[in-house]
């Protein structure tokens, strides 16, 4: 789950008032509803994102909310319905001057946008005649390079149909950043009669120094002296299991060399094989030398080097 700014949406500062998100918000929805775009599906997405951007900014709890606990923190206690719970912003575009069709629930003028048949962004249809699968919900959870690379078990605690609910997730190894694992039956109920939804654990990797990841690869970047560039080294380099190999750097190694140490990356979720790990070299070069330094450095200019 990407980060939302809704203050950003709306082009106002985290100190509007009311009345400011409000303006702000008419200013837009003149611009990108629907009656006035005529099919056009940017403007469409456009206009779902600063209505929940008024819907939770408009409200003094749910703004509350998403300033104490950030975007991600505010999406895992408040699912697409709970932001529109309560909320019709047909009253509000009719004061805009739109109107005239049915209103259906969360959305004025008879506009719904698809998340799902139970969302508040639906497609605008009849009550259906046979049920109706629950929303699904997604809740983005971080994990370190470590819990990926061996597997672990969170505590999940999220909101649904307006409850919380912790839930103990067993998190596989290779679950990389965009990775999702199902739970079923554990998103949001259905109004139809039918099933709930199902909870997404989708992963985003939170990668510490010495390394970053990209994927299943690993890099991490070392400096070595100019004069180990010149005559070659031994690194000594840790692993995500806390171990130490001695890694070889050959006499005339170039800046920003990528040295690439196979297998020493992090596990495939789903089948068998495992990630690189790159050495980066970067060749460190003194801004300043000593008097000896520099005697040195002219006697080896006159050889040629």
């Amino acid at each position: 789950m990407s980060e939302t700014n809704y203050y950003k949406i709306l082009g106002i500062g985290k100190n509007a008032s009311v009345a400011e998100v409000k303006k702000a918000y008419r200013k837009m929805a003149m611009k990108y509803h629907p009656d006035q775009t005529k099919g056009d599906k940017s403007a469409e997405e456009k206009f779902k994102s600063i209505s929940e951007a008024y819907a939770v900014l408009s409200d003094k709890e749910k703004r509350r909310q998403y300033d104490t606990f950030g975007s991600t923190g505010f999406h895992q206690r408040y699912s697409q319905e709970d932001i529109f719970r309560g909320f019709d912003l047909g009253d509000i575009l009719k004061e805009f001057g739109f109107g005239g069709r049915r209103r259906s629930k969360g959305m004025g003028n008879g506009i719904r946008f698809s998340f799902g048949p139970e969302s508040p962004f639906g497609p605008h249809q009849r009550r259906p005649q046979t049920p109706v699968k629950g929303a699904d919900l997604v809740y983005e959870l971080p994990l370190t390079l470590q819990e990926v690379a061996t597997g672990t078990r969170k505590i999940v605690n999220f909101q649904h149909g307006g409850r919380s609910e912790n839930l103990t997730v067993k998190i596989p190894k290779g679950m990389i950043t965009g990775k999702k694992l199902r739970l079923a039956g554990k998103g949001d109920s259905s109004s139809y009669g039918g099933p709930p939804g199902d909870l997404f654990i989708q992963s985003k990797v939170v990668a510490r120094p010495p390394f970053s990841a990209n994927g299943y690869d690993l890099t991490m970047k070392r400096e070595i002296k100019l004069s180990e560039a010149i005559l070659g080294t031994t690194l000594s380099i840790p692993t995500l299991e806390k171990k130490e190999i001695n890694l070889t750097i050959p006499p005339g190694t170039k800046h920003k060399t990528k040295m690439r140490l196979p297998g020493m990356g992090l596990p495939h979720m789903k089948a068998k094989g495992t990630g690189d790990l790159y050495i980066l070299i970067h060749i460190n070069i003194p801004e300043q030398l000593t008097a000896q330094q520099k005697k040195i450095i002219k006697q080896l200019a006159k050889t040629g080097l």
